[in-house]
């Protein structure tokens, strides 16, 4: 069991260094080599919070086998019991959001108040959803005469491998986990690395309600567990959500044996603010939401392309600047902070070198230099960058920085800018800011782009489908249609009725 309710003097809330087991066919256990990796939080640089197990392929195997050998049960229970198992875990989840929030605060370095504690409540009513829409994994029947009785069948998949990301675990877990339990698959979860303590959390609380082997997690390196993972003959899917380029690589070894796969990858958002948009009250508010500034710009869906028109350039600009410099950067546990800490050192490196590079590079403007004031925290923080001057070319304008940075870049015509947003081998999320029905709709549809946002810079609703074009992935989820897409498969019945 996982004990989360830490106090130490350090005021950062961790309690002593303590081991986190995995969770393999109901039991919590360690590697099979006895082996384990140092969890750190970004909260203060090389503080130690955890050990968790380095599995490996023998590990893997062990969880893939534990969900093989649970799926033919699981699969067989009628739709209404797996609907009231999940039921319960997102309410034993509810009970424990706070518990959830401050893990995961601490686990990624998201803000409680403006990230951990929403991703916490989000991930309990993605599982109270998919209980909700359990009975709609069904075929139909074609008519198709007297003597024939013609219908198909919606059937889970198997044992589904889902690999998870470091920046929002735990709600990324609840865009998979329970649309593949409520198809009636069974899983084997990869946590983050960097990131693993709410996925075992997580777990803890599904033990209480799930078979064993119906759901598994894993700890340690992606190059190990995780290929050992994609790899494996008997998963019958893999779940990815990652960089476009570790994706690539799952989507080729996974290919090799022609298992299913669905990939969220990356994205370079564009945000596109129409003149008529500027004065609107809730403008700047909106768009701070939309460049996932306050989740570290460490979000796939950020707008970190920010298109102004040449008219409203300059106040627009302004106006966010202003915004983003009031914003408060520091320890993710504490209620003022608005943005908590980049993961760890590696990426804090990766983004302040494209910083760097944008400080110094000739014609482009730090319209905010988010180095200029450097934080008092000792964690890995880093506060808000805008660049001016620069055009939809430029290497900081074309790939995915996963930091606080954003672009702004004019334009003057909606075709012009359109041709912009698309230039890219993303096409994940969009953003469009305008009151006019024609530009509104004109622009929605002509963006090569799987989640456009029409004067918000949220909105995503559970039920609605999530998913990028191109080089963002394959697939959808967090909708009914992404589950029976992603985690079923469809057979095909023909009965000849003797008349």
């Amino acid at each position: 069991m996982i004990n989360t309710t830490p106090e130490r003097p350090t005021s950062i809330g961790v309690e002593d260094v303590r081991d986190y087991p995995m969770f393999i066919d109901g039991q919590w256990t360690d590697s099979e080599s006895g082996k384990w990796r140092e969890v750190t939080t970004p909260v203060s640089r090389n503080l130690v919070i955890g050990r968790a197990p380095d599995a490996s392929a023998d590990d893997v195997n062990r969880a893939v086998q534990a969900a093989r050998r649970a799926f033919p049960a699981w699969r067989a229970l009628h739709f209404s019991e797996r609907q009231r198992i999940l039921a319960k875990i997102a309410d034993a989840l509810e009970a424990r959001t706070e518990e959830f929030a401050r893990l995961t605060a601490l686990d990624t370095g998201n803000a409680i108040r403006t990230q951990a504690r929403p991703e916490a409540t989000t991930t309990v009513n993605l599982f109270r959803y998919f209980a909700g829409v359990a009975g709609e994994v069904k075929g139909t029947v074609l008519p198709a005469g007297e003597n024939q009785l013609q219908y198909t069948r919606q059937e889970p998949l198997g044992v589904v491998g889902c690999i998870l990301p470091w920046n929002s675990p735990l709600m990324i877990a609840g865009f998979k986990l329970p649309a593949a339990l409520a198809a009636g698959n069974t899983l084997v979860v990869k946590a983050a690395e960097a990131a693993p303590l709410s996925l075992l959390l997580l777990a803890e609380v599904c033990a209480e309600h799930l078979p064993p082997g119906v759901f598994n997690v894993l700890t340690g390196r992606g190059s190990v567990a995780g290929a050992a993972l994609v790899g494996h003959p008997d998963v019958d899917k893999v779940s990815f959500t990652g960089s476009t380029e570790v994706g690539k690589g799952v989507a080729r070894k996974a290919s090799e044996r022609l298992a299913h796969v669905s990939l969220e990858l990356g994205g370079k958002n564009p945000s596109i603010v129409f003149p008529d948009a500027a004065e609107d009250d809730d403008l700047i508010g909106n768009l701070l939401l939309a460049s996932r500034v306050q989740r570290q710009g460490q979000s796939c869906t950020a707008g970190s392309r920010l298109f102004l028109h040449t008219s409203i350039y300059d106040d627009v600009l302004s106006r966010l600047v202003d915004a983003l410099a009031e914003q408060v950067v520091g320890n993710p546990l504490d209620e003022v902070t608005d943005i908590g800490a980049i993961i760890n050192a590696t990426q804090l490196e990766s983004v302040s070198q494209y910083v760097t590079e944008g400080l110094s590079t000739a014609g482009i403007t730090a319209a905010l230099d988010g180095t200029a004031t450097p934080t008092d925290a000792d964690g890995y923080y880093l506060r808000p960058t805008v660049f001016s001057g620069a055009d939809n070319k430029w290497r900081l304008s074309r790939e995915e920085i996963f930091g606080p940075v954003l672009v702004a870049i004019p334009w003057t015509t909606r075709e012009e800018v359109i041709e912009m947003a698309n230039d890219s081998h993303y096409g994940l999320a969009a953003y469009v800011w305008t009151h006019n029905l024609d530009d509104a709709l004109t622009t929605a549809h002509a963006l090569e782009t799987g989640w456009v946002q029409v004067n918000q810079g949220g909105g995503q609703v559970i039920g609605q489908s999530y998913g990028g074009y191109k080089q963002s992935g394959w697939g959808r989820e967090v909708s009914l249609e992404g589950m029976i897409a992603g985690f079923t498969q469809t057979k095909q019945i023909n009965v000849r009725i003797a008349g």
